[in-house]
């Protein structure tokens, strides 16, 4: 009887780890990307221009002024996770994500103060990214650290379970409002309600997280991580590399593809979003689908056969989504979606598995940051001038194969660490 408690009440607490690391990822996500998914509206409310185009990179700008705070903050809550405690870390990034997304909210635009909304606008966007900076990867290493025996991939992969729930719980907002709202309603007032609802998200994370027990023993603290850190920056590339495709073609795929499926293809905004939340349900079923085989198969294999498929399979799955068939531009959409789950399901776990229990937060997120600020922040806006430099709807098909052609390298190139224990 008390092995059946003993039994009962580990799994519930290992639940309420699971919980406590998906709800932070749910707000960090769900703040970042409900920018992208206003961003044409944005651009013409913050940035407005007489070429359209114009205004559209200039709000993808502001986009990408966030992920450069990235590294920043990663370097920032590093410090923080491996110097005074994983819990400390994750619960400081869910306050300071809450508090710019609900004052976006609230921002006057430039018709009304003029050039002060835009640069009011790229300062919050930076705070933005330098809480997510933290959050995703000290939750990363917190769950890698939790996770039971042979199930580390499993375990982790909630994290990018909750970033994804995040983004589809913006992308579902954002599909209501467009379908309850005309684009004048949604212009002067009914982009501010995804922005403000965003308090109510940290509000209830901070409160589960407030009971989350420590996975980093006194023992483990780090004078200075970061120090340490820049001893091992060859493994600290090598992550880098992982994470390029992940950084690429999440923010083409998921992110960009509604804006460009509207300008450029020719879709109804509210069909977009509704194509882009079915493919994101597809995603978030297949993520820990991937991370579990990756428990059973190793790592690699799983994640190189992804890399391959993306580069192989990227360009026919663009082609059949640059039809106005809604049938074709979902199995296009699908595609990607799958491949992406394969690869990055193992991904947090094959991160953690690379640097020992001292470092391994500081280390983790200045690699997954640096790419992400460089190439993550930057792939909607590049995806833009790439379309009007060569004239050519499809053209930003070919640095999603590029990355994925790095990253498969990488991942070739790194040990195998599925069924070894965390370095100490």
């Amino acid at each position: 009887m008390e092995n059946v408690q003993e039994h009962a009440g580990a799994k519930k607490h290992r639940n309420m780890i699971l919980f406590a690391g998906i709800v932070g990822n749910v707000l960090e996500w769900y703040d970042f990307a409900v920018y992208g998914f206003f961003a044409p509206v944005l651009g013409r409310l913050f940035f407005p221009s007489k070429d359209p185009v114009t205004s559209l990179i200039a709000s993808f700008g502001a986009f990408a002024a966030g992920f450069l705070m990235r590294p920043i903050g990663g370097a920032f809550f590093g410090y923080i996770g491996d110097r005074i405690g994983r819990k400390r870390a994750l619960n400081l990034s869910v306050i300071l994500m809450a508090l710019p997304t609900f004052t976006i909210g609230l921002m006057p635009v430039y018709a009304q103060i003029g050039i002060l909304a835009p640069v009011m606008l790229v300062l919050l966007r930076m705070l933005q990214g330098l809480s997510v900076g933290g959050e995703f990867t000290s939750s990363i290493v917190y769950l890698s650290e939790s996770a039971p025996k042979g199930k580390r991939g499993l375990f982790s992969s909630a994290s990018m379970f909750g970033a994804f729930g995040g983004i589809l719980l913006g992308s579902f907002l954002s599909g209501v409002l467009s379908n309850a709202l005309n684009p004048a309603q949604i212009a002067a007032w009914g982009w501010r309600i995804p922005f403000l609802i965003g308090i109510v998200v940290a509000a209830f994370g901070y409160l589960v997280r407030r009971h989350m027990p420590e996975t980093l023993p006194a023992e483990k603290k780090t004078e200075n991580p970061l120090r340490v850190v820049r001893k091992s920056w060859r493994a600290v590339l090598m992550a880098s590399g992982l994470n390029l495709i992940t950084a690429v073609s999440f923010y083409i795929i998921f992110v960009f593809v509604i804006t460009w499926l509207v300008e450029y293809v020719h879709e109804a905004r509210t069909m977009a979003l509704r194509l882009n939340t079915l493919s994101m349900i597809v995603m978030m079923i297949c993520c820990p689908v991937a991370a579990w085989l990756s428990d059973k198969f190793r790592r690699k294999p799983v994640m190189i056969a992804a890399a391959i498929g993306m580069v192989v399979l990227a360009y026919p799955l663009i082609w059949l989504m640059h039809h106005q068939n809604t049938d074709l531009i979902l199995l296009g959409q699908l595609g990607m979606a799958l491949l992406f789950a394969m690869y990055v399901g193992p991904l947090p776990a094959a991160l953690a598995e690379m640097f020992p229990g001292n470092i391994r937060v500081s280390a983790v997120s200045v690699g997954y940051n640096l790419t992400y600020a460089i190439f993550g922040g930057t792939a909607p806006m590049f995806a833009i001038w790439l379309i009007n430099k060569e004239h050519d709807d499809m053209a930003f098909v070919w640095y999603i194969a590029a990355a994925a052609a790095v990253s498969l390298f990488v991942t070739i190139r790194i040990p195998e660490t599925a069924h070894s224990e965390l370095p100490e």
